[in-house]
C-alpha cells in the first residue's frame, strides 16, 4: 500500500472535522480508501465529537471546594455544554465536583485526567462539553478562605471564592454571599485601570450637556454620576447585600479583603 499523503489527511479532516492523526489512522487502517476511512471514523464517533467542538456552550454547572489546614486552598471549576438538561444531570454534576476537588489538591495541571470522561461524556451526551473556568487561591495559614455556591435544578451556577485576614468565617462567608449576587467587577477603586474612569467621566459629561446641565455645574455632576458608578462595581463600596446601610468596607471593619474570584455559568 502506497503511503498516505499530507494532501488525503487534509481531504478527509476538512471533510469530517476531525484531527490530523484521527484522519491519518482512518486512512491507514482503511488502506487510503476514502470512504471508508469515513465510515470508521463515524463509527467512532470522531466525526459527530469534531461537528459538535464548534456549537457553542451556554449552558453547565460549576463547582467550589475549599480545604482548610496549615495551607488553605479553594476552587472554582466550571464545565460547560450546550443544554441545561444535560448540566444538570447526576454524571455531570459529579464530574464538576471532581474536577474542582482535584484543582484545589493538586493544581491545574491533574485537569488533563479527566480528558477521557470528558470525551466519553460528549459522545454519550452529543453535545459539546468542555472545561470552562477555572480558578484556584493559595493562602498561609492565617488566611481564611471562604466560597459560596448558589444552586438552580441541582447544579452550581454562580460560585464565589473569598480570601480574607482578620475576619472570622461567617464574615468570609457573607460577603462571599454578597459577591454572588452583587457581581462586582473590581475589589477596590485603586483596581479600575485609569483609561476607564476617563471614559465614564467623559460619558458622564456628555450626558449632562445632553440634559441641559449648566455646565459650572458639570464638575459636581461627574463626580456624583462617577462616585455612583463606584458604588456599583468596586467590592468594598458596594452596599451590602443583606443590610444596605452598611457598605463592605465598613462590614470588613478591621479585617482585611484581600482578593476575590467568581464563576458564573453563561456569563
Amino acid at each position: 500500500m502506497a503511503a498516505i499523503t499530507a494532501k488525503e489527511v487534509q481531504a478527509l479532516r476538512k471533510k469530517t472535522g476531525a484531527g490530523i492523526l484521527d484522519c491519518r489512522g482512518a486512512l491507514e487502517e482503511a488502506g487510503g480508501d476514502m470512504e471508508e476511512a469515513e465510515r470508521l471514523l463515524r463509527e467512532r464517533g470522531i466525526i459527530s465529537a469534531a461537528k459538535r467542538q464548534h456549537r457553542e456552550r451556554t449552558e453547565g454547572a460549576v463547582a467550589v471546594v475549599v480545604h482548610g489546614g496549615q495551607e488553605p486552598v479553594g476552587a472554582i471549576a466550571m464545565l460547560e455544554c450546550e443544554t441545561d438538561f444535560v448540566a444538570k444531570s447526576p454524571e455531570f454534576v459529579s464530574l464538576v465536583e471532581e474536577l474542582a476537588n482535584e484543582l484545589a489538591l493538586k493544581g491545574e495541571d491533574a485537569l488533563a485526567q479527566f480528558s477521557g470522561r470528558i470525551e466519553d461524556l460528549t459522545l454519550v451526551s452529543k453535545e459539546n462539553i468542555a472545561v470552562g473556568q477555572t480558578i484556584r487561591f493559595e493562602a498561609p495559614k492565617s488566611a481564611i478562605i471562604s466560597s459560596y455556591l448558589h444552586l438552580q435544578n441541582g447544579r452550581g451556577v454562580n460560585a464565589v471564592l473569598v480570601e480574607t485576614s482578620g475576619a472570622d468565617e461567617a464574615l468570609a462567608h457573607d460577603i462571599a454571599l454578597h459577591i454572588a449576587f452583587a457581581r462586582p467587577e473590581y475589589l477596590r477603586r485603586e483596581d479600575v485601570p485609569a483609561e476607564q474612569i476617563e471614559d465614564v467621566r467623559q460619558t458622564a459629561a456628555a450626558i449632562a450637556r445632553n440634559e441641559g446641565k449648566p455646565a459650572a455645574a458639570l464638575d459636581k455632576i461627574v463626580e456624583g454620576r462617577l462616585q455612583g458608578w463606584y458604588k456599583e462595581r468596586v467590592l468594598l463600596e458596594q452596599p451590602f447585600v443583606r443590610d444596605e446601610q452598611f457598605t463592605i468596607g465598613q462590614l470588613l471593619g478591621g479585617a482585611e479583603l484581600l482578593r476575590f474570584a467568581q464563576a458564573v455559568v453563561g456569563s
